[in-house]
């Protein structure tokens, strides 16, 4: 009887080691739930008998297409709404009087807040941790902002462009080595329209960087034209004759008034200067009118203009002998 019960108790002992080799078996390939059972890892693999079941293909669109289609509807929306985002706050800018460039910087941050926030959105939709990618988008930015140290300079240039205001849209600048009229200012660049319909974009930091003229800030500008005569005429009366023209010459102000100054005695001629006052806009067109009255009111009153000549004497005795070829 005692060995008969020796023998069943190592029959179950070897039993039990069996079955815990299978089930460690199995779990190397499978997995193992509650109750024991070891799960097929095939059952989610595409196996001949899996891509032919329909059953499969459900099971993965549930699981892969369906956030990928939310992600995809997701960004449509995000675009549509950062659009829209942008134009109402460009609009609002505008009816509450702010400054037109202002308004445009204001909607374009609008926009790009609208389209973080969407991204983020999305990446929780599809399943990605957005509390621990918080730390991943640090270090991500950090090594962009090395990277791209000049961008993010040229982010500071423009928003410093737009508190200190240096010009704004519509005006005419010399900056950054051009000289054209402000088309659009932006986080990144700046837009200019040249005279003959030219269109440059600059770099904020390479404008806020260095010198800017505004040459329209102003509503009126001073026209200098200068105008030589020659020594043979009298002074007092070139300069009545130029005072005339500056005087009468249209679209000059009279307040304040034009004015005529001896400069100099020039190598050839003595010079004198016209200037005059007009409407900042009327600049070049003032600047003519000067020009071609000058020119013809010296010539009604027999005032030459000299222009370079040189004489060359030759001393007697000397025989200068001139052959052609």
């Amino acid at each position: 009887m005692f060995m008969f019960m020796q023998s069943g108790a190592e029959t179950a002992t070897q039993t039990a080691d069996q079955a815990a080799q299978a089930a460690q078996t199995a779990g190397a390939t499978g997995t193992v739930d509650a109750a024991g059972t070891v799960a097929d890892p095939a059952a989610n693999a595409f196996t001949m008998n899996n891509i032919q079941d329909p059953d499969f293909w459900m099971s993965q669109f549930s699981t892969y297409g369906i956030p990928v289609l939310k992600a995809l509807v997701l960004l449509i929306v995000t675009m549509i709404i950062a659009g829209w985002v942008q134009r109402m706050v460009s609009k609002v800018s505008g009816k509450a009087k702010v400054e037109i460039t202002l308004a445009k910087f204001f909607g374009n941050l609008a926009k790009y807040a609208v389209m973080v926030l969407g991204f983020v959105t999305i990446l929780g939709v599809v399943g990605v941790e957005t509390a621990s990618f918080a730390a991943v988008i640090a270090a991500v930015g950090f090594a962009i902002g090395m990277a791209l140290s000049g961008t993010i300079g040229n982010v500071a240039a423009g928003v410093l462009l737009l508190i200190f205001r240096p010009f704004k849209v519509g005006d005419v600048v010399n900056a950054a080595g051009i000289t054209a009229k402000v088309d659009e200012v932006g986080l990144f660049t700046t837009t200019f329209n040249t005279p003959d319909n030219r269109h440059i974009i600059v770099p904020n930091g390479k404008i806020f960087g260095d010198t800017i003229e505004n040459i329209t800030h102003n509503s009126t500008r001073r026209v200098d034209v200068a105008v030589g005569v020659s020594y043979e005429a009298d002074i007092d009366q070139t300069r009545a004759v130029l005072e005339k023209v500056a005087a009468e010459v249209e679209g000059g102000l009279k307040d304040p008034a034009p004015q005529v100054y001896l400069v100099e005695l020039g190598a050839s001629s003595v010079n004198y200067m016209i200037r005059v006052w007009g409407a900042t806009a009327d600049y070049w067109a003032v600047k003519e009118r000067v020009t071609r009255e000058a020119k013809y009111a010296l010539d009604a009153a027999g005032i030459s203009i000299p222009f370079p000549q040189r004489d060359i004497h030759v001393p007697h005795g000397i025989e200068v002998t001139v052959k052609n070829g």
